[in-house]
């Protein structure tokens, strides 16, 4: 059985997931597409938001509430490896593997559910 300090030095030496997920409709094949730090993280706090009823995503919140949990999938749609050089901008990296990856599946806007409004106030 592992010490306090043992788990505590295991626990600085995780590694959360990072890339990109998208959270996929299966009844309309609308899909909201997001990079991010901590992928199991964002997936938590997705669902808690979404069972609670009050996720920023009107649409997604509206969906979900129609055709229920089980018509929604949750999946890494690419990762990004952390490096072993200090001060790497883990955030950037994933905006960009964000973007890249939206431009490569090339999905009609009018399928994603959409952040643009709020990304814009929030910027502001």
């Amino acid at each position: 059985m592992k010490t306090k300090k043992e788990l505590k030095v295991a626990y600085k030496q995780m590694k959360p997931l990072m890339g990109v997920y998208q959270i996929k409709n299966q009844k309309n094949n609308r899909m909201l597409i997001e990079g991010s730090t901590d992928i199991n993280a964002k997936f938590n706090r997705h669902r808690m938001e979404l069972n609670f009823g009050n996720h920023r995503l009107k649409a997604l919140q509206k969906d979900w509430k129609e055709f229920g949990e089980e018509n929604f999938s949750f999946e890494v749609i690419s990762e990004l490896e952390t490096k072993d050089e200090l001060n790497v901008d883990y955030k950037e990296e994933v905006k960009i593997l964000e973007q890249m990856t939206i431009e490569e599946l090339d999905i009609d806007p009018s399928n994603r559910y959409n952040y643009d409004i709020f990304h814009i106030k929030k910027s502001l």
